[in-house]
């Protein structure tokens, strides 16, 4: 049984000053995997207060003492995946190979991209007779999601370090031991003691009390729409600056040009990974009208496929995070029905056999309009919509009829393909199944948020911009 009860403070292991614990619930069994303590608003600020006095000389580090630190790190992360993607499937109830293949290793990787970056990254540059810098912004706080919780801890960590800022996380108190873990790799790999720090605790009061607090410079968040107006509103106050990347309804488009089966097969598996708690899972598809019944045998096919079970059994769909989340997909599956959309495959209660854990039946409904709440809402579980389309015009309509815009799919023709992503509003658009490239830059338009992740266009999240204006000066300081 994990206990992530001490908080990572100023480089040690701190007791809570007061506070309260929660139970840690592990999704395939309904029974505890732990506890995580909550902290409270003096634990905040010592963090916080650790994190401002470790600025001053990280700030001023070299480029090359960062990459010697990040090198350390990866290695340090490396050691750790067993440990990793054992909390993980633990507390989030992902397959144990979708685990170890993907969500144990991404700090790494995204670790390595950051140090990648660094090397050949200018921090100033010259204009006309000004120098223009690039300064570490300063403290920020990282409060970060359960479903892919090492990824998005990564992927603020790693290119705040580079560029020489400090820093406050607060996972997930749902699924809290990676976390502590990744600050136990980052004491090992010799981060300097105030350079990150770790409380646990929920999202009301910790998350809010960072995103509040007077002494942090930048907020990052990843998790709801709703939650991220929260911390909007609560960093308002101090007029810091505030990154989110918030939720989806992703469309994928199958154009008259693509190979209809594969694209069916794809688009059902992309959903169903990680039980559909993905923020950018294709959860709209977009088929001609002529080729919906087609359609509806091939998704209902590709469903049945993905089977339920233990996650520790390599099964290809493992439970959704908690029973409230489960309440949630419930209902939304429901109101699918009750609105007339057709049930293809799965729908209300558990996968037959499965009596605990909170499993979701693979599910598939076809007919579906976008006035539909199934079409509307972020279901977050193992749900696809198939919508029909009359024309590519009327495709790129639906398609941008959302109040999101974090990630499209389209398949068909790459030329074809291609223009219809130029039109889409969506941070990012992945053509005919491509690999995520860890380089590009990862965000959304509308309510999915503003800012970017991933590679060299995460790094200007944590900088300041300065202008030098006087003399042109050639050379600057290392860093």
């Amino acid at each position: 049984m994990a206990n992530n009860t001490q908080f990572y403070i100023g480089g040690e292991w701190l007791e809570p000053e007061g506070g309260s614990t929660l139970e840690v619930i592990n999704p395939a069994t309904e029974v505890a995997a732990g506890r995580v303590a909550v902290a409270s608003i003096a634990d905040v600020d010592r963090a916080v207060a650790a994190a401002r006095n470790a600025f001053e000389t990280f700030s001023r580090t070299t480029v090359e003492e960062r990459l010697a630190l990040l090198d350390r790190l990866a290695a340090s992360c490396d050691k750790r995946v067993p440990d990793l993607a054992r909390a993980i499937t633990n507390e989030v109830g992902a397959p144990r190979w979708v685990v170890e293949e993907m969500q144990a290793v991404l700090a790494g990787i995204h670790i390595r991209v950051a140090r990648d970056v660094l090397a050949r990254y200018r921090f100033f540059e010259p204009m006309g007779a000004a120098r223009i810098l690039k300064e570490p912004i300063g403290v920020c706080a990282f409060i970060t999601p359960w479903n892919w919780p090492l990824n998005q801890i990564g992927s603020k960590v790693a290119p705040a370090l580079a560029v020489g800022c400090t820093m406050v996380l607060k996972p997930s108190e749902i699924a809290p031991s990676s976390a502590t873990i990744f600050a136990e790799i980052m004491h090992d790999a010799g981060v300097p003691a105030g350079v990150f720090n770790l409380v646990h605790g929920d999202g009301p009061h910790v998350g809010a009390a960072l995103s509040a607090h007077p002494a942090i410079d930048m907020v990052s968040f990843t998790g709801s729409t709703r939650a991220g107006i929260d911390v909007a509103r609560a960093a308002a106050t101090t007029v810091k600056r505030v990154h989110q990347e918030l939720g989806g309804k992703s469309p994928n488009i199958v154009l008259r040009s693509a190979d209809l089966s594969r694209a069916m097969s794809d688009g059902v598996a992309a959903v169903m990974l990680n039980s559909g708690q993905s923020c950018n899972a294709p959860t709209r598809m977009l088929v001609p009208r002529e080729r919906m019944e087609e359609a509806k045998r091939l998704a209902k096919a590709a469903a049945e496929e993905h089977i339920p079970g233990d996650p520790n059994s390599n099964a290809k769909l493992g439970p959704v995070v908690s029973e409230r989340q489960w309440h949630k997909i419930q209902l939304l599956i429901e109101t699918g029905i009750a609105e007339g959309a057709t049930l293809v495959a799965g729908g209300p209660g558990r996968p037959k056999g499965l009596r605990k854990g909170y499993y979701v039946r693979p599910t598939i409904f076809a007919d579906v309009t976008n006035e539909m709440t199934i079409a509307r809402e972020e279901i977050f579980g193992p749900v696809l919509a198939i919508l029909a389309y009359d024309s590519k015009e009327d495709a790129i309509r639906i398609a941008n009829d959302t109040p999101y815009g974090l990630a499209a799919y389209v398949q068909g023709e790459h030329g074809e393909a291609q223009a219809v992503a130029a039109r889409l509003r969506a941070g990012q658009v992945v053509l005919n199944g491509a690999m995520f490239d860890f380089n590009t830059p990862f965000g959304g338009y509308k309510q999915s948020g503003n800012g970017r992740e991933w590679g060299e266009h995460a790094f200007a999240e944590f900088l300041e911009v300065k202008a030098i204006v006087g003399n042109a000066i050639d050379e600057h300081p290392a860093g």
